[in-house]
């Protein structure tokens, strides 16, 4: 039996090893630079391109002691708040999301949040209003006045985009008898004749609308003029002009004309500059890695990296672009750089 003397001492040894073991990690850690990117729940697409941005700096910039990784979060909203208490210091967030808190707009009223800055598009929310073809009188968006119509699972960023898009077109829920669905069960209900359509919105091609053309389902992607964009865009200038190519769906043989969200990576204004731009020219320099993460990584490209963006880009992004020989909107140079 170990007597009290002994356990006293064995508890010294054992505490005086940890203090030990505790300050090598201090001083391992100590130049490090840690970044963290919050992304939403792991079911989605947000959390495997985020933890895979992570691997991708973490890897290639060992020697410069960059350690990144992915957190999950409830999404957009929530990541707004986690870069503005400091508990992430990169986000991915939806475009209207990201517009809405720089200008204090809808949710960030009275609390605007100046100091979030972009990094670049990821990939692009396409937007597909489908409609059964018994209901399609002009062919836009404007034909789902009147009609059975899924917003999108209650309090999801769906349903408060397509609200965004209804309210350019003059219309609400008044209009519509709303249902709130997600994608399969949208295409679902109107093959069984429940439903006259649903807003779908994600990068193409959507596995519930090929499934829906598949199918024979006698519905539509609904096309979005250049007045209804305007017109959604004086609500909140989140989207812009997407063409869904022929092909992209089965037996559509012409092109979709369209409009897109950025999925954006955010940042706040007091992260370091040449730390930004170190993190923006490694992930465009490595695309290759990202396109094995996930299908939707495969839009990044530097050519589309500033397609939909509204708030201005932190000064390192901007560096890092001009350098690369983008044309750069003014609105988009940031403040600090001018």
């Amino acid at each position: 039996m170990v007597s009290r003397k002994w356990k006293a001492i064995i508890s010294i040894v054992i505490l005086a090893a940890a203090a030990v073991v505790g300050v090598r990690t201090a001083e391992g850690n100590k130049d490090k630079t840690f970044v963290s990117v919050a992304t939403a729940s792991t079911g989605g697409t947000y959390y495997p391109i985020g933890v895979g941005m992570a691997n991708v700096w973490s890897s290639h910039l060992k020697d410069e002691k960059v350690q990144a990784s992915g957190q999950s979060s409830a999404g957009s909203i929530e990541n707004i708040e986690l870069l503005r208490d400091g508990e992430a210091q990169l986000a991915i967030l939806q475009g209207l999301i990201s517009t809405q808190a720089y200008e204090g707009q809808d949710t960030f009223k009275g609390k605007r949040y100046k100091d979030l800055r972009t990094i670049a598009m990821l990939w692009p929310n396409v937007e597909h209003f489908v409609l059964m073809d018994n209901k399609v009188k002009t062919g836009t968006i404007e034909d789902i006045d009147g009609t059975s119509f899924s917003v999108g699972p209650q309090a999801s960023g769906t349903e408060q985009s397509t609200l965004v898009m209804m309210e350019g077109m003059n219309l609400t829920k008044k209009n519509i008898s709303p249902e709130y669905l997600g994608y399969s069960d949208t295409v679902s209900a109107m093959r069984d004749g429940r439903l006259d359509g649903g807003s779908l919105p994600a990068g193409i091609p959507i596995s519930a609308v090929t499934d829906m053309y598949a199918s024979n389902v006698k519905a539509s992607v609904l096309e979005v003029t250049d007045e209804q964009l305007e017109k959604i865009n004086a609500v909140s200038n989140s989207w812009y002009r997407f063409t869904i190519p022929a092909g992209t769906y089965p037996r559509v043989d012409k092109d979709i004309q369209t409009i897109a969200q950025p999925n954006l990576l955010s940042t706040t204004r007091e992260m370091d500059e040449d730390t930004i731009y170190l993190l923006t020219k490694t992930l465009y320099d490595n695309l290759d890695e990202m396109y094995e993460v996930h299908s939707s990584a495969k839009n990044m490209t530097l050519e589309t990296a500033l397609d939909g963006v509204t708030v201005p880009l932190h000064a390192g992004a901007y560096r890092y672009f001009k350098e690369a020989g983008a044309d750069i909107p003014e609105e988009l140079i940031p403040p600090e750089a001018k």
